[in-house]
């Protein structure tokens, strides 16, 4: 479990700005500290798609710092929060369409390991007309099933970004060339 507990490159929790949200977020219990820190998240980061943010972050202390990322980045900030409060957490994909111009696009979530339920998936994509992502074990509520044709959901739950993501990520610069590149994995078994 202590690589779930980890402050990393990527995931710094260790910042003194992501230790200090993180104070201000925990709660009595892990599962009341998780919903938290999911809610404040999904609802405090703007997802940089939505808002065609010129700004791409990647660790977790420049989305809290630039309030903004694509749905890998704000998946390492929750990440970072939920660690600075003793919780376990990794980083979770999926394969979903695209919306426009076919292809598929790798979709970033989180799991989150709570004591009654064991490793739950959320995602803090942020809702928007037609996606509603909520936190209510066990039943998981994510923004997109990844169920359809080609589409599918990554195995495991993983301590570290992909480093396809970090690349990515780390590479792209303004709003219309991360939205045209966002990247397309196929998961491995």
């Amino acid at each position: 479990m202590e690589r779930y507990l980890a402050s990393t490159d990527i995931i710094d929790w260790h910042t003194p700005a992501v230790r200090e949200l993180a104070g201000s977020l925990s709660r009595e219990t892990v599962l009341e500290a998780a919903r938290t820190c999911f809610e404040w998240v999904r609802d405090r980061i703007a997802h940089s798609g939505d808002t065609q943010a010129d700004v791409v972050t990647c660790r977790a202390s420049e989305v809290l710092e630039q309030r903004t990322g694509w749905c890998y980045a704000k998946s390492h900030l929750l990440a970072a929060l939920l660690r600075a409060n003793g919780i376990p957490a990794g980083l979770c994909y999926q394969r979903l369409s695209r919306d426009e111009g076919g292809g598929f696009v790798v979709h970033g979530l989180n799991g989150v390991h709570l004591p009654e339920h064991g490793w739950y998936r959320v995602d803090v994509r942020g809702n928007k007309p037609g996606v509603n992502a909520q936190f209510s074990p066990p039943i998981e509520r994510l923004a997109w099933e990844g169920t359809g044709p080609g589409e599918a959901n990554f195995p495991g739950i993983h301590p570290t970004p992909l480093p396809e993501i970090v690349h990515f990520l780390s590479s792209t610069r303004g709003y219309e060339q991360t939205r045209r590149e966002l990247p397309d994995l196929k998961p491995t078994v």
